[in-house]
């Protein structure tokens, strides 16, 4: 993963943008919605990918709901996530018609996941991690250190902090680190 970057074309973000509001314009019944997601424009998108959909109203998080690993083609992840961002986050009650004009959107779509060869190797704002050792785990996408202005060792502790272990836990060799690439928009 050192010398790969994960990207996706303007025409795919487009795309997969669409989509999630037309999922959830569908989830809410607005007329007009799909009632599922129309054909891809490329095969990348029918890949077997990892993706969060975050749903934001000025700014505050309104719901967020995501996978790490593909459970099937991409555009149909994206498309049941967007609805349940919307509908099923427990965090929030169900978006409501009046909501679905303010809502701001982020997509984030992961690369595959490996194991992190080495911590100095991670790059804030380019790497996601997932910490994980007896049973527990946390996941942190890349974006979060930049939104926090995070250095790398603080990223990593809040990644174990998530995960419910103690904050130094990444050095330790019983924890596991994994590592992906997120495209973001």
């Amino acid at each position: 993963m050192e010398g790969f970057r994960f990207e996706l074309t303007d025409e795919e973000k487009s795309y997969l943008k669409e989509l999630v509001i037309q999922s959830v314009r569908s989830g809410l019944g607005l007329d007009d919605a799909p009632a599922s997601p129309p054909e891809p424009p490329t095969d990348k998108l029918r890949q077997e990918l990892g993706a969060f959909v975050t749903l934001k109203i000025a700014g505050r998080l309104r719901g967020c709901i995501g996978t790490i690993q593909g459970g099937g083609e991409l555009y149909r992840t994206v498309w049941q996530r967007a609805r349940s961002a919307a509908f099923e986050d427990p965090r929030f009650p169900s978006l409501s018609p009046e909501e679905f004009d303010r809502l701001e959107y982020e997509i984030s779509i992961l690369s595959p996941i490996e194991v992190c060869p080495d911590p100095e190797k991670v790059e804030v704002g380019r790497h996601g991690l997932i910490m994980s050792r007896d049973g527990r785990s946390g996941l942190l996408l890349p974006q979060v250190p930049v939104e926090w202005q995070w250095d790398r060792e603080t990223f990593l502790a809040q990644t174990c902090a998530k995960a419910g272990l103690e904050r130094d836990a990444w050095r330790d060799p019983g924890t596991t680190i994994l590592w992906f690439e997120a495209v973001v928009f």
